[in-house]
């Protein structure tokens, strides 16, 4: 017997009305993924490229907001954090994370999973909840494990990270309590893990440049009226006949140039109680920039206040601007 067409689509069977599930290897559902992802990463990597350098040059006293970074320039600095203990708990992230899918390679094509690997996600699910105490335990040392005390939240990540594995019973947790909760916790642990290591590293580089402030790049200022530099460290010198610029101060070093201003210190330079000059070029203030110290037996002489004689270091002098630059490049970065 042949029934009826239904006159109202509605009543048709759901198993006719089902709508196949979105793939994820479409193209369009891949860009949207890799565009979350991308946005995500630009995100974090400003976040840590801006406390990065807001760490770095408040160790000098400089605010961030002065220095007119942009969205670029602040990705860029998070670079700095490309170190060991950063890479070690990347590793561990990506291990932690990247092991469901690890496990489910690892089945026979009939559905079944190793021994082994069960074994095992289940021996990393009963340790989640010594490795969270460990990490508490840290936590409450916290004074004690300086400098590395970034090891006490990433350690309690970890902890929350293995609860999601399966138990011994090949049980996978779900809700919100056993799930959500601890993923969501795992992620501001490990924010927060990102967070001291990028201040400790930016602080280690800070107190490490200010220890060898001869290295930094020289400074020459020619100026047509005189500057009140600290005689005593800043060496003054008036030129002869009727130049324009006639007083030379050398002796300086340079921290950083953004915009034409230049943070400039007297050699012997203290961070703690030592005032910075800002310089800002124009028509009647030349900067012009030398190498820092020389390593000895380099066989270059070297003027009184370290930097190589001016013939050698300005051959020429490109442009036909105003302002007296050598063609050594300069950047502001920390770096430099």
């Amino acid at each position: 017997m042949i029934e009826p067409p239904l006159d109202n689509p509605s009543q048709e069977p759901e198993a006719t009305r089902r709508e196949p599930a979105t793939d994820p290897y479409r193209p369009t559902a891949l860009l949207k993924t890799v565009v979350a992802q991308g946005t995500f990463i630009a995100a974090l990597l400003f976040y840590l490229g801006a406390m990065y350098t807001s760490t770095f040059y408040a160790y000098f006293h400089i605010s961030l907001s002065t220095l007119g970074l942009g969205f670029g320039e602040l990705v860029t600095q998070s670079l700095h954090l490309l170190k060991l203990e950063v890479l070690v708990a990347a590793g561990l992230i990506v291990l932690v994370v990247a092991a469901p899918s690890l496990r489910s390679r690892t089945r026979s094509p009939g559905g079944a999973e190793p021994r082994v690997t069960a074994k095992a996600e289940a021996v990393a699910a009963r340790l989640s909840v010594p490795v969270v105490v460990v990490g508490l335990v840290l936590l409450a040392l916290w004074t004690e494990i300086q400098p590395y005390g970034w090891i006490a939240p990433l350690v309690i990540a970890a902890g929350l990270l293995l609860s999601q594995c399966r138990d011994s019973r090949g049980r996978k947790p779900v809700g919100f309590r056993r799930r959500a909760l601890p993923v969501f916790a795992a992620g501001v642990f490990l924010f927060w893990t990102l967070t001291q290591v990028t201040v400790q590293s930016a602080e280690r580089d800070a107190e490490s440049r200010a220890r060898h402030v001869t290295e930094w790049t020289g400074v020459m200022v020619l100026s047509s009226r005189p500057l009140a530099f600290p005689s005593g460290t800043v060496t003054k010198e008036v030129l002869p006949g009727s130049v324009l610029h006639r007083y030379r101060y050398t002796g300086l070093r340079l921290l950083l140039e953004r915009d034409g201003r230049y943070y400039v210190v007297p050699r012997g330079w203290n961070v703690h109680k030592d005032a910075m000059y800002v310089i800002r070029e124009s028509e009647t203030t030349w900067i012009a920039l030398t190498p820092g110290t020389q390593p000895r037996g380099s066989g270059q002489p070297v003027l009184r206040d370290g930097s190589p004689p001016l013939a050698h270091t300005f051959p020429q002098v490109s442009g036909s601007g105003p302002f007296c630059r050598t063609a050594r490049p300069l950047g502001w970065g920390p770096g430099t």
